[in-house]
């Protein structure tokens, strides 16, 4: 296992709305290793909001980190096959109503990619869908159902390959990185000049970060918050 952690486009994104990417820099720093995106998450996160006016100044944040060094892309042809057929797989697993269950995209499966290719210690990703696909996909199965409102069946020939491609890969979440910078004293900046300082902080901060995208239930925000503000 190498020094590298992979980002899918969510969890950049969670940090730019929430005003935390410039935790990057020192996180990266600590780890002593490289922050890898592919070529779909650059896409999604600078080329083409950089068309647009809406995210193109959190587009311009990204691509300074990217002029630091602080992230860097990777472009390699084997991680272009290798994201093909994992899309495929990935999108041939479920199916309700005779028709195949989309379930995940290109940017994300790019990533899971270089996660396996290069051999990285984490995978950055916050949306639910790929974390469960991955790790819980009965439970994914039955929120599907609940979701479509239909049954769902499964090919199980293409979820174990998928399974045995995916099964070595660590994922993490925006939440775990900030919760690392909380623990650093990175975010002592923002220690609010109210009662219980830590805790008002690190809730507000995780919350944020949820309710731009993050699966994290609250239970996990309480559990965390406890465990951090008791130290």
């Amino acid at each position: 296992m190498k020094k590298i952690i992979v980002f899918d486009t969510g969890p950049i994104i969670s940090l730019a709305t929430n005003n935390l990417l410039w935790i990057l820099e020192p996180l990266k720093k600590e780890f002593n290793g490289e922050f890898l995106i592919p070529e779909c998450v650059k896409k999604e996160l600078i080329d083409r909001p950089l068309k647009g006016k809406r995210f193109k100044f959190e587009a311009m944040q990204v691509l300074s980190l990217m002029d630091k060094g602080v992230l860097k892309l990777v472009e390699n042809p084997k991680v272009k096959a290798e994201s093909k057929r994992l899309l495929d797989l990935a999108n041939t697993i479920f199916k309700a109503k005779g028709n195949w269950v989309q379930l995940v995209h290109e940017a994300e499966i790019q990533a899971v990619a270089v996660d396996k290719i290069m051999d990285a210690a984490a995978f950055v990703v916050d949306e639910r869908t790929m974390r469960m696909l991955i790790e819980h996909p009965e439970k994914l199965r039955k929120i599907m159902e609940h979701k479509l409102h239909s049954k769902i069946d499964i090919d199980k020939k293409n979820l174990a390959e998928f399974r045995k491609s995916t099964r070595d890969i660590d994922m993490i979440r925006s939440t775990e990185l900030v919760t690392i910078a909380f623990e650093k004293g990175l975010l002592d900046r923002y220690l609010p000049n109210l009662p219980n300082p830590r805790k008002e902080l690190l809730e507000s901060i995780l919350w944020g970060l949820k309710l731009n995208g993050c699966s994290i239930s609250e239970q996990e925000i309480q559990r965390i918050v406890k465990i951090e503000t008791r130290k």
